[in-house]
């Protein structure tokens, strides 16, 4: 029994603290978060496609990199590890503001009449738990909002303003 108390509670605290980050990359960055969710709106299809194709690709790069850089020593290894350690920070960047703009988009359309920050709090708990869900949260909605916000915000790195 502890260990589900025990389990509730990390849940609780890295909730708390999904919220704050999503909070903090909106109020720093509202220009891109913006941008990834208007593409989120606009185009949700091609932005998971989109999504879904460069996540793989430079995850494949990735992964390659590191199969290769641990199977070799000295200044080869180096060479090998940063570029794939540079992708994945960048991959890393990519997804935050992806999710950003994911949590932002449901805390609108759950409670639109609210002020901006309680709609991204609301959209982060509800986002955060909805994910954590076994099975349906982790291989249906964790894959499908990764792969959207990834999407919208390449396709908004991209896009001209209108």
């Amino acid at each position: 029994m502890t260990d589900i108390l025990r389990l509730f509670f990390i849940i609780i605290l890295l909730t708390i603290g999904l919220a704050a980050y999503f909070l903090v990359l909106h109020a720093l960055f509202a220009n891109r978060v913006t941008r990834a969710q208007h593409v989120i709106n606009q185009m949700p299809a091609r932005a998971i496609g989109v999504g879904l194709v460069n996540f793989l690709f430079f995850g494949v790069i990735t992964m390659i990199l590191f199969s290769v850089a641990e199977n070799t020593d000295g200044a080869i290894k180096v060479i090998l590890t940063i570029p794939a350690l540079l992708i994945l920070a960048l991959m890393t960047i990519i997804l935050s503001f992806g999710l950003a703009g994911m949590v932002s988009l449901v805390g609108e359309r759950i409670i639109p009449e609210h002020s901006s920050l309680k709609k991204h709090v609301w959209g982060s708990i509800l986002l955060t738990f909805a994910c954590a869900l076994p099975f349906v949260g982790w291989f249906l909605l964790l894959p499908y909002a990764a792969l959207l916000g990834f999407g919208a915000v390449i396709i908004g790195l991209f896009q001209r303003d209108s």
